[in-house]
């Protein structure tokens, strides 16, 4: 799947599509309902939008736009004037057959022109989200796009300007005020290089524990670990996706870029020669009596796919820091 089409199949849910207009066009005001947004085509001219929604405000209405953008674009200022002017195009479109229909009461300019004195367009809005690794320098505003060489600058300052409404995500501070998954989805964007605070993040937010699938198939392409994807079926449980399991086995056997044997041995070295015996000691004290009952859920499954694929006795103590006494226990119920 590509991203594009990801991005698309994950705000199919109007739900989340409102989260976005709600977040950042209203600043994080609850206005916006998943009832309010109706499907637009999302042909303009010669170009295809991403995707476009016409939302009702009381008696009026406005079309706002998503666009996914991995790559950056050094035209996407006027790229997206394109979108919106042709949007505002295929409304003048439908007011000018409505004006020459009517013929009556209109002045001879309001019929030559196809728009009358009270006709109006809805607003128009578009959001580029950016989620690309590289950090933004293209322009933001048409004038950053202008050669204004010598041009004197009063004709500068009354040249048309034309902003866009960019979103790095990978640059977000506060993801609080999104109230859907689309924040849990921008938070492992966000984190998706950071493979310690990818761990921390899935183990601390108890939705990745059931991830919802169509976001789970949207943020894998954001890391380099295509055992994810392998991992979805064995991880799926009624619709949605244990993201926190799959996520720390990869991180704990050193496969989230593919390397398995560089980075599990860089972690046994270490943990071998500083921890296996201390730690492993200490924590099989007092313990068979209460391994059945106390024993993280997440480090059984961890151990029995590790046991599943063949490993080692002391390379599952080592990565996943539990005792002989479970590795036994597991092993026997094979």
């Amino acid at each position: 799947m590509g991203q594009d089409t990801g991005w698309k199949e994950f705000f199919s849910d109007n739900r989340r599509y409102a989260d976005v207009i709600n977040a950042i066009g209203c600043k994080g005001r609850q206005i916006v309902q998943k009832e309010d947004l109706q499907e637009l085509d999302t042909q303009v001219a010669v170009k295809i939008r991403d995707m476009v929604r016409k939302v009702a405000f009381g008696v009026s209405f406005a079309v706002i736009g998503i666009e996914n953008q991995e790559k950056i674009d050094y035209a996407i200022p006027l790229r997206t004037m394109v979108y919106d002017t042709g949007t505002y195009e295929k409304q003048a479109s439908r007011i000018r057959k409505e004006v020459r229909r009517k013929k009556k009461g209109t002045t001879a300019g309001e019929y030559l022109y196809g728009f009358g004195k009270s006709s109006k367009l809805h607003p128009t809005v578009t959001f580029i989200l950016y989620s690309g690794k590289e950090e933004w320098d293209g322009p933001k505003t048409l004038h950053e796009m202008l050669d204004f060489t010598d041009v004197p600058p009063e004709l500068q300052n009354i040249t048309a300007d034309y902003r866009i409404n960019l979103v790095e995500i990978r640059k977000l501070e506060n993801t609080d005020v999104f109230r859907t998954d689309v924040r849990e989805v921008f938070d492992f964007i966000r984190f998706s290089e950071e493979k310690e605070k990818l761990k921390k993040l899935v183990e601390s937010d108890s939705y990745y524990r059931h991830m919802e699938e169509d976001a789970f198939d949207l943020v894998v392409q954001y890391t380099n670990a295509s055992e994810l994807v392998k991992k979805k079926d064995f991880y799926r449980r009624e619709g949605k996706v244990d993201m926190c399991t799959a996520i720390t086995e990869l991180i704990s056997e050193g496969r989230m870029e593919g390397k398995l044997e560089g980075r599990l041995e860089g972690r046994l070295e270490g943990r071998l020669e500083g921890r296996l015996e201390g730690r492993l000691e200490g924590r099989q004290e007092g313990r068979t009596e209460g391994l059945r009952a106390g024993m993280d859920e997440k480090t059984k499954v961890i151990v029995r796919n590790m046991i599943k694929r063949g490993m080692q006795d002391a390379d599952i103590k080592a990565i996943a820091e539990c005792g002989q006494e479970l590795i036994d226990m597991l092993r026997a119920e094979q």
